[in-house]
């Protein structure tokens, strides 16, 4: 798991999958509803950025159920946070001795 709002960002991509008795068509219209609704969260640049699957079969106990897996630009902090740390660590040349003491170059 990362820690990052998806509202710092914008989705690129998204694939969401129903699981229960549900017509393709309706769900078909409510996708077109919500991407018109939340334009501001999806990239304009590229068109149909959502795909949509249904399963017949719901989950147990349950009447329905969805599931949403997204591709969005707000991991780009976490990267950004990521190569600080490396950056300082690097300078500091702190583990380094772990990698030069099984041969490998400095600057590898």
């Amino acid at each position: 798991m990362a820690a990052c709002d998806p509202r710092q960002g914008k989705y690129l991509t998204a694939s969401i999958i129903f699981r229960g008795p549900l017509s393709s068509k309706d769900v078909d219209e409510q996708m077109l509803v919500t991407q018109n609704r939340n334009a501001a969260f999806f990239a304009e640049w590229i068109p149909h950025n959502i795909k949509s699957s249904i399963c017949n079969v719901p989950p147990y106990g349950e009447g329905s159920g969805c599931s949403l897996i997204g591709n969005n630009t707000a991991i780009l902090e976490i990267f950004k946070r990521i190569q600080t740390q490396f950056s300082g660590m690097f300078q500091r040349k702190a583990f380094l001795h772990w990698y030069t003491g099984e041969g490998m170059d400095e600057m590898e």
